[in-house]
């Protein structure tokens, strides 16, 4: 939603801070909080805008940058993968625990009056930062498996982007608890654990057998 302006403000942003999407994608998630702000104040609706920065789990689908790479590191230390392919390693964002964030949610529904919020962590790590520690989670270099492939660059992309949680520290008494690090280790040893599992046999609730991709990996690797 903010998108341009995060290359201006180089600090994290505010809820009074100036939207200027850069994707479709933003552009429909500024529908979004407008409509949501025009019922509100015409029609005294109880409605609220959560402003929710990446928020991350083993729960994300494959095609998010963060689940891509656990998934992936967790490949390779399997031996079922021999590369990561990447596109901007520089872009920095804002990670937080999506746990947290949907608490901010249901507090946001507990205040007497609606508001909007901006939720997450007030700091922006880089996608190298991510790969780096991802890989050492699973013991491994991390520049002997990434490849870059300009598949993967975006045609307009944020250099960085962070949020000012300030507001619903405030308000709300929200504020995030898990750190960058202990995100990107969760995320690597619950994808390690399930490729695990699922090679030895176990069945299981997974989303990655339904990913062609994937499946041919899981195919393979039960033939052997």
């Amino acid at each position: 939603m903010y998108g341009k302006t995060g290359i201006i403000n180089n600090e994290p942003l505010r809820e009074e801070d100036f939207f200027h999407p850069m994707s479709p994608y933003a552009a429909a998630k500024l529908y979004g909080y407008w409509i949501t702000k025009t019922y509100r104040d015409g029609y005294r609706i109880f409605a609220v805008n959560g402003i929710l920065f990446n928020h991350e789990s083993p729960l994300r689908g494959l095609e998010f940058v963060t689940r891509k790479i656990a998934n992936e590191v967790a490949k390779i230390s399997l031996g079922l993968s021999k590369e990561l392919r990447l596109g901007n390693l520089n872009a920095k964002r804002d990670w937080g625990y999506a746990p947290e964030y949907v608490e901010s949610m249901w507090l946001m529904l507990q205040q007497k009056e609606p508001d909007d919020y901006i939720i997450a962590t007030g700091e922006a790590h880089s996608v190298k930062e991510l790969v780096q520690r991802a890989f050492d989670v699973a013991g491994l270099d991390w520049q002997k498996y990434i490849k870059s492939d300009k598949r993967f660059l975006r045609p307009l992309d944020v250099p960085s982007l962070s949020g000012d949680y300030s507001k619903a520290k405030r308000k709300l008494g929200w504020r995030p608890r898990m750190k960058f690090n202990e995100l990107v280790e969760i995320m690597v040893k619950e994808e390690i654990g399930r490729w695990q599992r699922w090679l030895n046999g176990e069945r299981f609730p997974w989303d990655a057998p339904n990913y062609p991709s994937e499946n041919r990996v899981l195919t393979r690797a039960l033939r052997m």
